[in-house]
């Protein structure tokens, strides 16, 4: 029963992946050679994509990935382990970012004045508040959270460190939604981004590394 259930919401968010093909074909004609699909923090475009990849590739990749962190959810060893929020959220953020983002990307194309750079960042700062709220509650996994030897190895080190991550990503997620509207096309930008990132990366490790060398390997 529960290998159908997954199997229907893979399917199902598949399908949402793909949705955007629809507006794709659309608008195709409309499209110019080149699509921008990235914008740097001052709003200046910086990466393209012929039209074709962009109208019709953009969706199939999301597919693609989406199959694929489905067959790594659904097959963790302790997948139980996982809570039920969490599990949602990594069911489903794949596909409702490619029906945000693709249609995003053809109407820029087309001249709409859409602030990408801060729907984007808008869009992270939400994920991360809600990975900090429901991180804390998923047990150890191999799929979802911050899997390190320590974290992996012992309980306790697994817990105390997402509890601690789970407030530093919601704080994360806040500071970037706000500096987006504060500081959009300025390069102070850049660094706070860089800055949240290294901050994600690094204090979680050191936090577990650290409880590790203190409690010993147990």
């Amino acid at each position: 029963m529960k290998t159908k259930s997954n199997f229907i919401v893979m399917a199902l968010s598949t399908v949402v992946c793909l949705l955007p093909l629809i507006l794709s074909f659309m608008v195709y004609n409309d499209l110019p050679e080149e699509v921008v699909i990235q914008l740097n923090v001052k709003g200046n475009p910086n990466r393209y994509l012929p039209k074709a990849a962009a109208a019709f590739g953009l969706p199939l990749f999301f597919a693609a990935v989406n199959i694929i962190s489905k067959i790594f959810l659904y097959n963790d060893p302790k997948r139980e382990n996982i809570s039920k929020a969490a599990r949602i959220i990594a069911e489903w953020i794949v596909p409702l970012f490619a029906l945000a983002l693709v249609p995003v990307i053809l109407f820029m194309a087309m001249g709409s004045q859409i602030p990408l750079p801060i729907i984007a960042l808008v869009f992270t700062g939400i994920v991360l508040i809600l990975c900090g709220n429901y991180l804390p509650k998923s047990r150890q996994n191999y799929v979802i959270g911050i899997k390190l030897p320590w974290t992996l190895n012992n309980t306790d080190n697994w817990n105390r460190t997402h509890r601690m991550a789970g407030y530093l990503y919601m704080c994360c997620g806040i500071v970037l939604i706000i500096a987006s509207f504060l500081f959009f096309g300025k390069s102070i930008l850049l660094i706070l981004i860089l800055s949240i990132l290294a901050l994600m990366i690094i204090a979680p490790v050191l936090y577990s590394y650290s409880l590790y060398k203190r409690n010993g390997s147990d």
